[in-house]
């Protein structure tokens, strides 16, 4: 096949504008770097694209999935739904207790005031340097 015409791709992809696409980013791919799966021949990207399809070395559908994904802007990720976590209360002692607890009852927690909380931080030591270090 010394010349490849849009008539040798037509019974790959029926649609003449779908086969220019695929062709157009196949040749866009080939441009980038990708391995080419025919003989060159000398030929341009977009006549080594179109003789691709011609000699079915890549799939019609593969490009066309490959093509919608390069076109997506978003994509979307099934992540796994999340589980509700017993709760612990500041109150229980017993880890067997707040496991059957479920995940609509209160947490209490116990307040501190900013002085409380900078009385403490200024009470905080710090570590002694040692020649180890």
């Amino acid at each position: 096949m010394a010349r490849v015409t849009v008539e040798d791709c037509v019974d790959k992809v029926e649609n003449r504008f779908e086969l220019v696409l695929l062709a157009s980013h196949r040749a866009r791919l080939i441009s980038q770097g990708a391995a080419i799966t025919i003989d060159r021949d000398n030929d341009k990207n977009p006549v080594v694209a179109l003789r691709e399809i011609a000699e079915e070395t890549l799939s019609p559908g593969d490009l066309k999935e490959d093509l919608i994904h390069s076109l997506q802007k978003h994509v979307e990720v099934d992540e796994p739904e999340a589980v509700a976590v017993p709760q612990v209360t500041a109150g229980d002692s017993d880890i067997t207790e707040t496991a059957d607890m479920d995940a609509d009852d209160n947490v209490s927690f116990d307040s501190m005031s900013e002085e409380e909380l900078l009385a403490g931080i200024e009470g905080l030591v710090a570590p002694e340097k040692s020649d180890d270090y």
